[in-house]
Formats: structure tokens, sequence, C-alpha cells
């Protein structure tokens, strides 16, 4: 049993900036890509490691895709309290516009495990969004 409370998802905000790669997308093949820099906040008072992701990926035409995996582009950072760990990836869509959310599986050092809610966010190409 941990000394400290668990952190809450207010404890470990998760902010989103996302971008359309237009060069390396292909509209005429259903083919529209992504980046997103995420940027996870320890507003907690214990440090924790990122172990797991889990992404709900929701394209404009309804379709929706899981996407589950070890930590995040290859590590799985320790984040102490005050600090703020940041990375980009991409994905890529089949209509210009759709959203993204999910959860960050995390770990205290005493083995105590928790989620870290990723707020949905919307990907969409310029001028998709009147």
């Amino acid at each position: 049993m941990s000394k400290e409370p668990l952190p809450s998802n207010d404890d470990f905000k998760v902010e989103v900036a996302t971008r359309y790669l237009e060069s390396d997308s292909n509209p005429d093949e259903d083919r529209f890509v992504f980046a997103y820099t995420v940027t996870i906040l320890n507003q907690s008072e214990i440090p924790a490691r990122l172990l797991t992701r889990h992404w709900v990926i929701t394209h404009g035409n309804g379709k929706q895709q899981e996407v589950r995996g070890d930590g995040v582009v290859g590590e799985q950072p320790r984040i102490k309290p005050g600090e703020g760990y940041q990375y980009t990836s991409g994905t890529i869509l089949e209509t210009p516009m759709g959203t993204m959310g999910g959860s960050y599986q995390m770990v205290t050092d005493e083995g105590d495990e928790f989620n870290a809610s990723i707020p949905e966010f919307l990907l969409s190409t310029p001028r998709t969004l009147h």
C-alpha cells in the first residue's frame, strides 16, 4: 500500500498540439497524415512512470481504431513532480477530419498503477472546419 494517495487524472495534465502533414498525405487515396505533440505534466506530489498507451482513433466516417502498446516513441519516461515529458508522434486517417483520445497507464515508484486520461482532440486538415 502506498504512503501517498494515488494521483488522479487531474494530477497528470495531458496537452496535445496537432499538425497536418500535407507533404506526406494523399487525399486522392484517402490518406491524411497528422503529427501530434503531447506534453504530459506531473502536477502531483509523487513521481510516476508511463508504462503503456491506449488510443482510440475515430475517422470522420465513423471508423474507429484502438492502438495499445508499451510506452511512447520507444520510451517509458519517469516524470517527477512538477516536471513534464514531451514527444511527437503521428497517425494516418482515411478522412480529412477525425479525433483521438485515450489514456496512459502509469505506475508509482511503490508499484501502484493508475490511468492518466488523454482528452479527446481534433485532427483536421486546413480549411475543413468553417
